[in-house]
């Protein structure tokens, strides 16, 4: 998909691209637009046949049949002729366009696009592990025969150890051949590599060269590397101009992608948080629980359909993509009188996919019948059909609406259009506040094009005050959301399958990307295990601590301060471990960084020892936390027990003693009452003593 010939600044989608990516390999990321003022095609000079040495002449008649190039028309060997006057019958005056190498080597570049074609079909049709390692094999073949695509996804399968063994040099070695090549893929991956030390010596310097000439040479990946670098200032000035340029690029590709039906869903697992709460599944559905859904589903229970239909349509959560089951589940509610399965009929059916021919016939007709029962998807979905004239004339005044019918009831499409009808004046009068209100209601439920179309307007300063540092969090957010995405489910099955190295490197790439969770998930795999990272384990953990503390993640602002604290990839350093500490107590209200405050006040370390303040974060623990209070409850009753030492230390106990006079305290026969008491209590307890022994001894059952 190549980009509109229009200002980026001023660009707001609608909603429901219907871009289409070309080629039929899904990974292909979009080509830059062919130079301007190409030229002028050489006129080739035959080799051989009758006219050797002249040059060919275009048009050139054959068998009745102009031909404006070289063809292999009627040869059975298939090398390229041309005649070299118009009428080849006539004069019989030809030659070769080409040596018979050179033929050869054209065969074998057919062939292998050929077979790459064909491979790559293969790999995004089927789903099954073992297959697609046989196909990869295959793959490697045809790499061998120095297709460029082909290399690049070998290359990649290598660096990941995606259904090959996994072998960074070697993934390293076929991307320097393809980065001489003018690779942008290679140059980006060469990039990455030396950004982050795999299988070469880190480079900052080199890796910034490297991701340059890859974002010259259009690769998207490239160019969300470089926004992020900028927006953070990671071994380039921080500019936030810069990172805008970057980000913007690659949002306006990403929602250009975006469906109708808003793509599939993004995964962010934390791996901290799932060892943390083992319990919890993360957003992921275990195979029982999908299973019991599949069960209530085939009894009929209408919920349980919807409910599928829709983790089917979307994929996510576990659950791979999958048009068919997706739409076999929302039928069957449908026919049980769901409106909400209608509307989702009408919602594939208008899309149309590999499964599902588009018909807009159809789709009119699911969501008529939902809308007349009130259904917000259905209502979006006709406001869509009389705003774009898909089955019905183009009608905005139906249009608004059913938008504002579907938007009244929270739907977040509705609100999206709506949005949009404002902001370019289409059936109402021109309001960018109005945008702004839809854009922003539909952005609270998530919708990728919402936060474009808000970034947009932020970007240009329309609607609203122009603010750059907005813009770019907002277009980071969309980017965030491309095809990519898809990787961080890959790593975490990497994870899961104890692949820790392969997980590793997938993470490092997204981490380079700018994902937080990414960072944190490439922080926490060196923190907690053995990697083939050997050398600067706990610097590399650091740096991406610090990356994720960066980007508001309160656990690797504690994780600084641990860090700091214990001299973990650096050296003890108290004063930063307590900033750091200071930071996420203040800013996100930690528990966990009050306490330690806490306990650094009471031993001094790196603040003056006060016992009184180490007592007042102690007690803020308790209150930010209810997880805290036990530990809480055992340092004040340790505070409390120094406390008191330290009270007694202070007073001299012998001089204190020797100043009571104890007759005139408790009067001249205090030692006489001391006695009679003494005495009562020694004769209560061996009363007691005696009735126990006189009691019967319980009675035993045979």
């Amino acid at each position: 998909t190549e980009e509109d010939e229009v200002p980026v600044g001023s660009r707001v989608v609608a909603g429901g691209a219907d871009s289409e990516v070309e080629g039929v390999e899904k990974e292909d990321l979009p080509s830059q637009p062919p130079p301007t003022g190409a030229k002028p095609k050489e006129v080739p000079v035959a080799i051989g046949g009758t006219a050797s040495g002249e040059r060919c002449l275009f048009p050139f008649l054959f068998l009745g049949k102009e031909y404006s190039d070289c063809t292999t028309e009627g040869r059975r060997d298939g090398r390229l002729w041309c005649a070299t006057t118009y009428d080849y019958e006539h004069d019989k005056k030809w030659g070769f366009c080409e040596t018979e190498e050179q033929a050869e080597q054209r065969r074998l570049v057919a062939e292998a696009e050929e077979q790459y074609q064909a491979t790559i079909k293969l790999i995004n049709s089927t789903s099954r592990k073992s297959q697609k390692k046989e196909l990869y094999e295959h793959l490697l073949k045809v790499a061998g025969m120095g297709h460029t695509k082909a290399m690049e996804k070998v290359a990649y399968a290598m660096l990941f150890g995606d259904y090959m063994p996994q072998n960074v040099p070697q993934a390293k070695e076929l991307f320097e051949k393809l980065a001489l090549e003018g690779s942008p893929k290679a140059q980006m991956a060469l990039g990455f590599l030396y950004a982050a030390g795999l299988g070469v010596n880190s480079s900052q310097a080199k890796a910034l060269v490297y991701y340059t000439f890859g974002a010259l040479g259009g690769n998207l990946v490239a160019h969300m590397i470089l926004g992020y670098r900028y927006w953070g200032g990671v071994g380039v000035p921080q500019s936030c101009e810069s990172a805008l340029t970057h980000y913007r690029l690659v949002a306006n590709h990403v929602a250009s992608d975006v469906s109708l039906t808003g793509g599939s869903a993004v995964q962010r697992i934390r791996l901290l948080d799932e060892l943390e709460n083992s319990g919890s599944p993360s957003g992921m559905l275990e195979e029982d629980l999908i299973q019991y859904y599949q069960f209530l589903a085939e009894k009929g229970d209408v919920q349980a359909q919807v409910g599928l239909g829709q983790l089917h349509l979307h994929g996510g959560r576990g659950v791979e993509q999958n048009h068919q089951r997706a739409f076999e589940y929302f039928n069957q509610a449908a026919n049980a009188g769901n409106t909400h399965a209608m509307a989702f009929l009408g919602k594939m059916y208008s899309e149309g996919s590999e499964f599902l021919p588009q018909n807009n016939e159809t789709a009119l007709i699911y969501f008529k019948k939902a809308s007349e029962q009130g259904n917000p998807v259905g209502q979006s979905g006709l406001g869509m059909a009389y705003l774009y004239g898909r089955g019905v004339p183009v009608n905005y005044d139906m249009a608004l609406k059913y938008f504002q019918k579907a938007a009244e009831q929270g739907w977040v499409d509705g609100q999206l259009q709506l949005g949009t009808m404002y902001y370019n004046g289409i059936g109402v009068k021109r309001d960018y506040k109005q945008a702004l209100k839809f854009f922003n209601l539909a952005s609270q439920a998530g919708h990728i094009l919402a936060f474009y179309n808000l970034a947009q307007m932020h970007a240009t300063g329309t609607g609203v005050m122009r603010s750059c540092h907005t813009a770019v969090e907002l277009f980071k957010n969309v980017c965030e959301r491309g095809r990519w995405s898809e990787r961080l489910m890959m790593a975490y099955s990497s994870f899961k399958d104890g692949d820790m190295d392969s997980a590793l490197v997938q993470y490092l790439l997204l981490a380079e990307q700018g994902y937080e969770v990414a960072q944190s998930n490439v922080a926490f795999i060196l923190d907690q295990s053995e990697s083939f990272i050997d050398n600067e384990t706990y610097p590399r953990a650091l740096l991406h601590w610090t990356r994720a503390a960066a980007q508001g993640y309160t656990v690797a602002r504690i994780k600084l301060g641990d860090y700091h604290f214990y001299g973990y990839g650096t050296d003890v350093d108290y004063e930063s471990a307590v900033i750091h500490y200071r930071l996420a107590s203040e800013q996100q209200h930690s528990a966990q960084a009050m306490f330690n405050l806490g306990y650094m006040h009471e031993k001094g370390l790196g603040i003056k020892q006060d016992i009184h303040l180490a007592k007042r974060f102690y007690d803020m623990a308790a209150e930010a936390s209810p997880d805290a209070q036990v530990p809480v409850f055992l340092a004040l009753c340790k505070l409390g027990l120094i406390y008191t030492v330290q009270y007694l230390q202070e007073l001299n106990l012998k001089e204190l003693l020797s100043q009571v006079d104890l007759d005139q305290l408790l009067g001249p026969e205090w030692d006489l009452y001391l006695m009679t008491v003494i005495a009562l209590l020694l004769g209560t307890v061996i009363a007691y003593r005696q009735r126990q022994h006189q009691l019967p001894p319980p009675s035993c059952r045979p």
